[in-house]
């Protein structure tokens, strides 16, 4: 063997070891994984038309990631536990307001990201004015929500999707799928630009990788931290529009699904907790890996509290997987 040989295979070992530290290979390489057990446990599972079904259901999940990830994203232990009450609560005003009718379907969009903003703002004003941790504001808030929602519908089924949201979320659109699936897509999108092509993404990486480096530099902190918990309102509200008509109907307490598992996509997607690195991609990536595992896991019988342990499992594991703060940023 050459002196070169054991050079070139220290490198390839290298080279997989950093494709391995990948959180979007990882993920890709769960997601597919996942589909071949689910096959062998339930054949059909990895069927297109399943497969399509999974998609719609993690776009709804990623949509509320999204939001997620740019509210981690700016650090100082940044999360937002309100977007479940968020989007429950989207879900019966867009479900009244439209009332099973097309003409309502504007003014339930306007109004509930008109709301989802108005309660980020109070958890950005709690976060940055009143200095609440993130952690206990956010939680705070999602109590006021659901105590909202007892006294506004006592738990009782209201208001009606409109058809054509529900055809929108649920029936082909372009090249054969769903418009959800587009608009996800479309968030995706906006997404990459927002953080990579402008000033404002920049600002929300500063920020998230030193508060204080960023302050220094003029970047407005305080107005960045609140404009991000005002956009996680935002999507968390078009994810509850989005789930009125994957469901038809609204329920109360419809969103607390979304409130670990949002955060476990972008953890899974290589934003850590401690902010400043990271992107929507990754979190895309775990928003379908999440909800394949889900899938799964009923289909083997496990309830939602298992489902719940599983879920909070997965994100302690991706936590000592990844690390945090600094081991994360290296």
């Amino acid at each position: 063997m050459s002196a070169a040989e054991p050079g070139i295979g220290r490198t390839a070992a290298l080279s997989a070891e950093r494709l391995v530290r990948q959180p979007i290979i990882v993920a890709l390489a769960l997601i597919t994984a996942l589909l071949v057990a689910g096959e062998l446990l339930s054949p059909g599972f990895a069927s297109g038309e399943q497969i399509l079904r999974l998609l719609i259901v993690a776009a709804l999940l990623g949509i509320v990631a999204a939001g997620q990830n740019l509210v981690i994203l700016g650090g100082r232990e940044g999360i937002d536990l309100s977007v479940g009450g968020v989007v429950s609560l989207s879900a019966i005003v867009a479900g009244n307001i439209m009332n099973g009718t097309d003409a309502g379907i504007v003014p339930a969009i306007l109004a509930c990201v008109a709301i989802g903003g108005l309660f980020g703002l109070i958890n950005g004003v709690g976060v940055t004015l009143l200095r609440i941790p993130p952690l206990v504001m956010t939680l705070g808030m999602l109590g006021v929500l659901q105590g909202l929602l007892v006294v506004v519908r006592q738990g009782i089924p209201s208001g009606n999707a409109a058809p054509a949201l529900s055809g929108f979320v649920t029936q082909p659109f372009l090249l054969g799928l769903p418009g959800i699936i587009w608009l996800w897509i479309a968030i995706g999108a906006f997404m990459a630009f927002l953080l990579r092509r402008t000033v404002f993404g920049h600002r929300i990486y500063a920020i998230g990788s030193n508060e204080h480096a960023a302050a220094m530099a003029g970047v407005p902190v305080r107005l960045m931290r609140v404009s991000l918990f005002i956009l996680s309102g935002m999507f968390a509200a078009i994810a509850g529009i989005c789930l009125l008509g994957y469901s038809g109907q609204s329920f109360a307490n419809v969103g607390e699904q979304y409130m670990l598992p949002s955060i476990i996509a972008v953890v899974f997607g290589g934003t850590p907790l401690s902010g400043g690195k990271g992107g929507y991609t990754g979190t895309m990536a775990g928003a379908v890996l999440l909800v394949i595992l889900q899938s799964i896991l009923t289909t083997i019988n496990i309830d939602e509290a298992g489902r719940q342990i599983v879920f909070g499992a997965t994100l302690l594991v991706l936590m000592l997987f990844y690390g945090r703060g600094r081991a994360m940023r290296g």
